[in-house]
Order: C-alpha cells, then sequence, then structure tokens
C-alpha cells in the first residue's frame, strides 16, 4: 500500500498528492512515469511524476479527475492509500548538451510540464515555459513555475489572463523577437503539441513531444501505446515517453487517442465510495 501524505488542490477538477512510494522515489527522474491501481478491482493507468524526493521516499503526481480511475483517486484524503504504483518507467528527459530551451505546455498538460521544465532548470539549463490555458479559473501551477524556471507566459484562450492568444503564438513571438532556442518541448494535447513542433521546424529548431497514449503493463508487452514515429512502431512506455516531435506521426496518433472518447465521456461525476463503482448517465 501507498499512503497518500499531503493532498491539495490546484483547481476545480486538478489535484497534487504527495505519496509514499520510497523504492520510486529512489531512482526517479525528470520524465519518467509509473503506473497505479486504486484498488484490487481498479484499472491501472499511467501518471507522470510531477517530482520526487529521494530522501523522504516520496513522489509527487497531479491529476485531472476526469476519467473512472481518476475520480475514484479523488475520493481519497490523506492517510489514504493507493493499492500499486509501479515505477519509474519510461526513459529520462535528455539534457545532454542543452543550454536553452522553450517548453511549451498546453492544459492540464502542464501539470507533465512542471517536472520536465523545473528539472531542466535544475540541470543548469534556462527554461522559457511557455503555459497555456483556456481561462484564468483553470491556471495551475503559477507560482511554482516562477520559481523554478528562467521565465514564464501564461496565455488563455478568452485573455481573462496573462496573454490573449494560443501558446504556439507567444512561442513564435519568443522566437522571431531573437531568443535563441536549442530545443522546444511540446507537452499537452496532441494537436497543440503537433503544431508546437512544426514551428519548431519552421525555424530549423528540434523539437521534443512528450506523447500520452493508452498504457496497460507499461513493459512494451500489451502494444497499447504504440505509435509511429520515423515510419517505425514504438512504444510509448519503453522507447518514449519522449520523442523527436518532427518524425511523429500525429494523424495516427490522434486518431488511436480518440478511440475512447465516447467510453470516457459516459463516465458520470459521481463514484460510489462503497463499492468503488462509477454511475453512468443514461
Amino acid at each position: 500500500m501507498f499512503k497518500i501524505l499531503k493532498k491539495r488542490r490546484l483547481s476545480s477538477n486538478m489535484t497534487w498528492i504527495v505519496v509514499d512510494a520510497p523504492l520510486v522515489a529512489r531512482k526517479a527522474k525528470p520524465g519518467q512515469f509509473i503506473i497505479l491501481r486504486t484498488d484490487e478491482y481498479g484499472e491501472r493507468i499511467p501518471l507522470t511524476m510531477a517530482g520526487h524526493d529521494s530522501e523522504a521516499g516520496t513522489i509527487d503526481l497531479i491529476y485531472a479527475a476526469v476519467g473512472r480511475t481518476t475520480m475514484l483517486m479523488d475520493q481519497l484524503e490523506e492517510g489514504d492509500a493507493l493499492l500499486d504504483v509501479v515505477g519509474p518507467l519510461g526513459k529520462p528527459t535528455e539534457m545532454e548538451g542543452l543550454k536553452r530551451v522553450a517548453v511549451v505546455g498546453g492544459g492540464t498538460g502542464n501539470a507533465l510540464a512542471f517536472p520536465l521544465a523545473t528539472g531542466m532548470q535544475k540541470a543548469g539549463i534556462k527554461v522559457d515555459m511557455i503555459a497555456g490555458f483556456k481561462s484564468k479559473d483553470q491556471v495551475i501551477l503559477e507560482d511554482e513555475f516562477k520559481t523554478g524556471v528562467e521565465n514564464l507566459y501564461i496565455t488563455t484562450d478568452d485573455g481573462s489572463y496573462g496573454e490573449k492568444g494560443f501558446t504556439t503564438d507567444k512561442l513564435k513571438a519568443l522566437i522571431e523577437a531573437g531568443n535563441k532556442y536549442d530545443e522546444v518541448v511540446a507537452v499537452g494535447p496532441p494537436m497543440m503539441m503537433k503544431f508546437t513542433c512544426k514551428i519548431a521546424e519552421d525555424y530549423g529548431i528540434k523539437s521534443v513531444a512528450s506523447l500520452t497514449a493508452y498504457m496497460i503493463d507499461g513493459t512494451g508487452m500489451c502494444g497499447g501505446c504504440r505509435c509511429i514515429v520515423g515510419g517505425e512502431n514504438k512504444f510509448v512506455c519503453v522507447d518514449g515517453p519522449e520523442f523527436d516531435g518532427s518524425l511523429v506521426d500525429w494523424d495516427e496518433l490522434i486518431k488511436r487517442n480518440s478511440f475512447y472518447k465516447e467510453q470516457e465521456r459516459d463516465d458520470a461525476a459521481h463514484v460510489c465510495r462503497l463499492t468503488g463503482g462509477v454511475r453512468y448517465h443514461d
């Protein structure tokens, strides 16, 4: 059992928890993820670690309560425990040779961008963080980004906070203003990552995309997280989760990631604490 030591609400549907997982924390590095189960009846889901403390033996997880398992997680409080936490999985973020990087996060993807951006900054890389949200009430981790990166730029689709516009607009403006980046890292919705990587390619800058995909075992055996990179089959769990953004077959990835959208929408907003079941709308 993996006890939840701290729980902090970031927004209406996003939460930050600190979990006691000493064996995972001991080897965790930025960019890696874990797979968890809430109980013996639960499904296995991957979550990128938002941070870790090897001395305290803890890992940080940030999640949005949008699906069956994350809704179940949201019922847990400090002192409760997750049944399984397996990791660290995936390849760590590659940082060698980098001096200045732009990290672009979209929506809930900013929770995944946080450990990448701050991990790079701690490694001596200057990081410009572009964090995009739909509106002011969805902005998360602003204070943490401000203290963890060189520069923070917040954009909102409706202009209710920060700069009005998309993250791609801000990235293009920063590049055209003369900022020299060794790499652009994209984390968020596939469509946003696709156009972020395209802008980087247009300006001759290397792009890296942190991909999300349906995942079951996390060891490359099930094939559920297959993606096409450079014309070859790759698996997000063992070959990634970070790939050269210019080589990703974005259309194929977007199609695969939308396969269960209707079922995901059917998950209701109520989880029974007695049975662990999710009530569905008609």
